[in-house]
């Protein structure tokens, strides 16, 4: 054993810390860091910023040398310099940042490789929120997070756009300072934010396993900017199926003019399989064009062209498969004009889920909501047509793509207007089912079984059997007799004379004549109680049926030894054995 007095004491623990040995599972811990968080958040940045850039430079250098063998070796420059600098330019053009060549400025450029770049940032910002623990503040380190790493990311690709500027391809170094900066923050962020997330969740959960998919970043905004977010989420995401839809179409009934063009191109099998690349990452322009011929401007393919609902006008275009996909020139064709309503659905889904996110107590409000929501999806549609279009050389291909303005101010009326709309209504219906709880639809129940009945003793079924057969009725629980003065607690309660069955039958029952109220009459005696029955006697109490039925009934067949009762030799009480029942019927007087 250890002496205690050279034991050292224990540090302290703080509120909230966990003994050694004792770790909690997916997150970190507030109070003490992981390695690597003794640097300073710059200098993490930095070396997230380094990473990011030389990840996404390796993966283009490969497949620019795959495309410099099979091409021409003048395609991309003298030797493996002019390979750095096309692999350089390649990755500034994933960022969207433009150049210029001998033919002119290029500004259209791929959306789709934007995903390279976007995804190493996302897991470089993940990876510094991680070294900084669990923060007290989380968007204010989120924000930290990203600009950390956006700086950095920024000046270097700065300096990448000035090192590989050439005598034939010169990116614009102002732009890739913007872009970079921009793709960095968002993605930087995104990552961030949703590291955060998922170690609040672990927090709060436990132990448990819970999951947080990119939907909880929601948690750190605040209510009416995340039920904005939600709308314009929903109403883009419809206007982008849509874009989709017209393009897949169209592909499909022109994919002979596609092969066509491919077959003149004849770019064999490793430029085959660079073109296919190529076309992947112009697959997110062509649906975003399609989104903008559906809200009504379309879009143009050079000078004096463009490809509208209300009309198609093309000149010469670019030998590039996918444009085989346009229409002919002349009148829209009229299967594409149902494209027009998808402005009015997305906007109808934009203002259900913004009222649902955060219902207004006031219906007035409601239609303003929707409306900005509606408004703000048209500036993100804008957006990305400005993203999708833009200048491919000089002279006629100067203008190629959607005008942002337009499609941003049709964006806002068509998706605004009906988002208030739908908005207004969908708020008024949450209002009045807070307010009456009884309007909710209830579901009805469901029907249960019939319950079995109690089978009939051994002995008493002997006895029908024997006198007749059939099935025995089950004997009934004896009830006091009604009193005849007493009115009916229901119009469809029998009355005193009535024939009640003991089983339920499928017919309903049949309502009482209704008569005039006689006069008061004086109460009459009652009658002497009824005798004990005999032991080995079925009893089923019944009533007497004195009205007369609808239709004509013919008189029952008796046997010829069989007697015809005598009315005044009648008793009070009698048994009669009818299909194999044994029925005790007693003659109660009528009140008058």
């Amino acid at each position: 054993m250890s002496d205690p007095r050279t034991r050292q004491a224990a540090p302290a623990r703080r509120d909230g810390e966990r003994p050694d040995g004792e770790r909690r599972r997916g997150r970190t811990e507030p109070d003490g860091p992981r390695a690597g968080s003794s640097r300073p958040l710059q200098v993490t940045g930095l070396v997230a910023a380094l990473w990011c850039i030389g990840i996404g430079l390796a993966v283009l250098t490969t497949i620019t040398l795959l495309g410099w063998i099979a091409a021409p070796r003048t395609a991309f420059g003298d030797g493996l310099p002019g390979v750095f600098r096309t692999t350089v330019n390649f990755w500034l053009i994933s960022h969207h940042a433009g150049f210029s060549s001998g033919h002119g400025r290029v500004g259209l450029l791929p959306l789709g490789v934007l995903i390279v770049p976007g995804a190493l940032l996302y897991r470089g910002g993940a990876w510094m929120i991680r070294g900084i623990g669990l923060p007290d503040r989380p968007r204010v380190a989120v924000a930290r997070v990203a600009v950390s790493l956006a700086a950095p990311y920024a000046a270097l690709a700065g300096a990448l756009a000035l090192a590989a500027t050439g005598p034939t391809m010169r990116p614009s170094a102002w732009q890739a300072l913007v872009a970079c900066f921009t793709v960095a923050v968002v993605a930087g962020g995104l990552g961030a934010a949703r590291a955060v997330v998922a170690a609040q969740v672990a927090a709060e959960a436990r132990g448990r396993r819970v999951r947080s998919g990119l939907g909880a970043l929601l948690r750190l905004l605040p209510e009416r900017p995340r039920s904005l977010l939600i709308g314009v989420a929903g109403s883009t995401a419809v206007l982008l199926a849509s874009g989709a839809v017209l393009v897949a179409v169209s592909l499909a009934l022109h994919l002979e003019d596609a092969e066509h063009l491919y077959d003149m191109l004849g770019p064999g099998v490793v430029g085959g399989v660079l073109l296919l690349l190529v076309e992947l990452a112009f697959l997110p322009n062509a649906v975003i064009w399609g989104m903008s011929y559906a809200i009504g401007p379309g879009f143009s393919v050079g000078a004096g062209t463009t490809v509208s609902p209300t009309g198609v006008y093309l000149d010469v275009v670019p030998a590039f498969p996918p444009l085989a996909a346009l229409p002919e020139p002349g009148p829209a064709p009229a299967a594409s004009l149902l494209a027009l309503a998808a402005p009015f659905v997305a906007g109808a889904v934009g203002g259900m889920l913004t009222v649902r996110s955060a219902p207004s107590a006031a219906n007035e409000a409601a239609p303003l909501w929707g409306f900005v929501s509606g408004a703000l999806t048209g500036v993100a549609a804008a957006l990305l047509a400005a993203l999708s279009g833009g200048p491919l050389g000089g002279e006629r291909m100067a203008t190629v793509g959607p005008s942002p303005w337009q499609v941003g101010l049709m964006a806002t009326l068509e998706v605004g207007i009906s988002a208030a709309i739908v908005a207004w209504w969908a708020n008024w219906r949450l209002n009045r089912r807070a307010a009456d709880p009884a309007d909710v639809p209830t579901r009805r129940p469901r029907r249960t079984a019939k319950p079995p009945k109690p089978a009939a003793p051994a002995e008493f079924a002997a006895d029908a059997e024997a006198a007749g057969g059939g099935k025995v009725a089950p004997p009934a629980v004896p009830q006091a007799p009604p009193d005849p003065a007493a009115p009916p607690s229901s119009p469809y309660a029998p009355g005193p004379l009535e024939f009640e069955e003991a089983e339920p039958v499928l017919t309903p029952r049949r309502r009482p004549r209704r008569t005039a109220e006689p006069a008061p009459a004086p109460p009459a005696p009652s009658a002497p109680p009824a005798a004990e029955p005999e032991p080995g006697t079925l009893v089923v109490e019944g009533h007497i049926v004195d009205e007369e039925p609808h239709e004509p009934v013919p008189p029952r067949p008796r046997a010829e030894a069989e007697p015809a009762p005598d009315p005044e030799s009648q008793e009070p009480e009698r048994t009669e054995n009818r299909g194999g029942a044994i029925y005790v019927l007693r003659n109660e007087p009528r009140p008058e």
